[in-house]
């Protein structure tokens, strides 16, 4: 077998607007496997900025990987532990490999266009107009699950946003979820969360930054609105540690992106570790291609987790690659009829 890696740059469509800065283009990167020209396809999305391995050594290790390809994908998975990212890339290149089509990795009735993935719209931070416009278009688009990033505009000009949504559409009609990505400060952590909760929010994610268990584990005792812990999970790698975090800080959800916190596996221990505590998840993509975004999806959908998930970024870029999933009345769908163009 022989395999071999390439960069690529995803282009936004337009500037998206976090709590860390404006983004413009994302960088990724993919592994093709070549077993006697049978072809697989994986994606290592490592978003910098953001993934634990994002280090000087990242593209090294992504070599090294493509070299040493025939230690088979458990031995590299444990090997590359620090490297999330890069082991998502070779379980999806795998998993390519193994299907009949390359792109088929979990064969169901969404691969079969016989069922759809309920999502969240996703509603970037900018100017209070370009927010509102995004919401309107995005409830005309049929989603009834919305999620809206906070922590980067004034404070009460976010909550008259969500007070806007509110007098139009009740907490039955429409979900609302925002994600802090840990821009607020512990000192006023809670008065916000207090604040925010008048709107019948579903949910919370991130509102502090990652590291402050004890801080986190407050905020979720006495929250008036569900938590989530996102960026918290990236950079925990044992089972041990990731208990401790879960019994430590107990959140009511945590939210899991495949491409930061170990693909299938990393994510799979996680889940597992949730349900014996009680706590609630949903998976969310990172920005990847829609060759990631595929491999999420598929995944995603023989979980059979009800919630409305964080899987609809595809269509954020200019230079996307060609694919059946498409977003429909608030789900991804996956349209066999609809073929495929990945060329790099």
């Amino acid at each position: 077998m022989i395999a071999t890696y390439k960069p690529y740059i995803l282009n936004f469509k337009k500037a998206s607007g976090t709590s860390r800065g404006i983004l413009k283009a994302k960088e990724t990167w993919f592994i093709v496997l070549n077993d006697q020209g049978k072809i697989g396809i994986g994606e290592c999305g490592m978003f910098k900025g953001l993934s634990c391995d994002d280090t000087p050594d990242f593209e090294s290790k992504l070599q090294w990987a493509c070299e040493y390809i025939d230690l088979g994908l458990d031995v590299l998975l444990d090997e590359l532990v620090a490297f999330p990212s890069i082991q998502f890339g070779l379980e999806m290149a795998f998993k390519s490999l193994s299907s009949d089509s390359g792109f088929d990795l979990f064969p169901s009735e969404f691969t079969n266009g016989h069922a759809s993935i309920p999502i969240n719209g996703l509603i970037w931070m900018g100017s209070e107009d370009f927010m509102k416009s995004q919401i309107t278009e995005k409830l005309n688009a049929g989603f009834n699950c919305i999620k809206m990033k906070i922590g980067a505009i004034d404070f009460v000009t976010e909550l008259n946003l969500l007070k806007s949504i509110r007098k139009e559409f009740s907490a039955s009609d429409i979900e609302l979820r925002v994600d802090a990505n840990g821009a607020f400060s512990p000192d006023e952590a809670l008065e916000k969360l207090k604040r925010l909760s008048e709107f019948d929010l579903h949910s919370i994610e991130q509102p502090i930054k990652q590291g402050l268990w004890e801080n986190m584990a407050q905020l979720c005792e006495n929250t008036p609105l569900a938590i989530a812990l996102d960026e918290e999970l990236i950079g925990v790698f044992s089972n041990n540690k990731k208990k401790k975090l879960l019994e430590s800080i107990n959140p009511q959800y945590i939210i899991l992106k495949p491409t930061l916190v170990g693909g299938f596996r990393g994510s799979q221990n996680w889940i597992d570790l949730a349900d014996q505590q009680q706590i609630g998840w949903w998976i969310t993509s990172a920005l990847e291609s829609n060759i990631g975004l595929n491999a999420i999806a598929q995944w995603t959908y023989m979980l059979n987790n009800d919630l409305p998930q964080g899987l609809g970024t595809g269509s954020l870029f200019t230079n996307n690659f060609d694919s059946p999933l498409v977003v429909k009345n608030g789900t991804l769908r996956y349209e066999k009829h609809t073929s495929w163009n990945f060329n790099i």
